[in-house]
């Protein structure tokens, strides 16, 4: 852990989430609230008690708590390389979602969390998760008959896809690594 922090404070991450933040304040200038933004590293290497799937969804579905007390929170990964893009992204990813519940409340529905995080990643103006056409058509249609689903399982499965669902001990869904991100950026793009 050291030595990935000494990776993040060579390139002051700080530094890049509040140029990001800064970038973003114009833009939402008509969402009400006041936030602090804050970047936390998660140990889904080394830490044996960390599933990625279920702590990134736990993160991509807004704390309550912490949203109510004015923080937004980026997440950055033990596994990823440190680099100024992936936190700039994380960053804005971070900081558009909590405008997205500022606007529409909290996820609830895959339908609502896909709009979400669409909008969110869109924003942030990532490439990835990214699916050929095929694929994209593919997962819509796995992903279709549940779009109204509350269920975790589903969710998580739906997002993503078949790695996810076998780590979990879920049935897999027959879907490729993130597909559901990758089809809710797709269509937030392409509006």
């Amino acid at each position: 852990m050291p030595a990935l922090l000494d990776e993040y404070l060579a390139f002051d991450a700080d530094g890049v989430a509040a140029r990001a933040v800064a970038e973003a304040e114009p833009r939402l200038s008509h969402t009400p609230g006041a936030f602090k933004v804050a970047l936390v590293i998660s140990d889904d290497l080394m830490g044996g008690w960390t599933n990625r799937y279920s702590s990134e969804f736990n993160a991509r579905s807004g704390s309550k708590p912490l949203h109510k007390r004015g923080w937004i929170v980026g997440t950055l990964w033990t596994s990823e390389t440190p680099s100024a893009q992936a936190t700039r992204e994380e960053t804005l990813t971070a900081v558009y979602r909590a405008a997205h519940i500022q606007q529409h409340g909290f996820a609830a529905t895959l339908r609502e969390i896909m709009a979400q995080e669409g909008y969110a990643m869109a924003m942030a103006g990532c490439s990835k998760p990214s699916l050929d056409d095929d694929e994209l058509e593919y997962a819509r249609e796995v992903i279709a008959a549940n779009l109204d689903s509350k269920d975790y399982p589903t969710i998580i499965t739906s997002l993503f896809g078949d790695v996810a669902a076998v780590s979990l001990g879920y049935t897999p869904p027959g879907l490729s690594e993130r597909a559901g991100f990758a089809l809710a950026l797709s269509d937030a793009l392409k509006r």
